[in-house]
């Protein structure tokens, strides 16, 4: 096989590409190629938030110890944000103790960073139960929490400019 002529610009940018996993690995991310390993490590960086080691509890906490669920979106692909693959009554449970940190990107740009109260996402956490128990205790599939939502019910933390 014959290497494509652009892989003598990746192997130019790869240092770069190196030092900002060295960054991330600092700060407990493993890969920025995996699970928006990328955008979680800009998030932190501009919130002063932390990873929480592990998939299973929240994902991020502050200086003071408040634990944190982390969403982030890309514009560019669709307007909502993906919750959880399992939603029953357990995993809403643990969401109504924690505020919420919303990113916003189209495509790799922070456009915004939102924060949301359990109180401010009460009516998901409600209609999720609802439907939950409505199905004979059937877990819903990664419900949506839509931008628009977000923007008109959320605290703005950061913003690069209009979305």
């Amino acid at each position: 096989m014959i290497p494509h002529p652009d892989k003598a610009i990746l192997e130019s940018l790869f240092p770069y590409i190196q030092q900002y996993q060295d960054l991330a690995s600092k700060h407990g991310i493993n890969d920025i190629f995996q699970d928006n390993g990328g955008k979680i490590l800009q998030v932190l960086l501009v919130t002063g938030l932390e990873i929480l080691p592990g998939r299973e509890g929240n994902d991020a906490r502050d200086a003071d110890g408040n634990e944190f669920e982390l969403k982030s979106v890309n514009t560019a692909l669709t307007k909502s944000f993906s919750t959880h693959h399992h939603i029953n009554p357990r995993i809403i449970a643990k969401y109504r103790r924690v505020d919420w940190v919303f990113a916003v990107y189209r495509g790799i740009s922070l456009l915004s960073i939102y924060k949301m109260t359990p109180a401010a996402l009460e009516y998901y956490y409600t209609k999720w139960e609802e439907k939950w128990h409505g199905s004979g205790g059937k877990d819903i599939n990664n419900p949506k929490i839509p931008l628009k939502y977000v923007m008109e019910h959320g605290e703005m933390l950061y913003s690069a400019g209009d979305i």
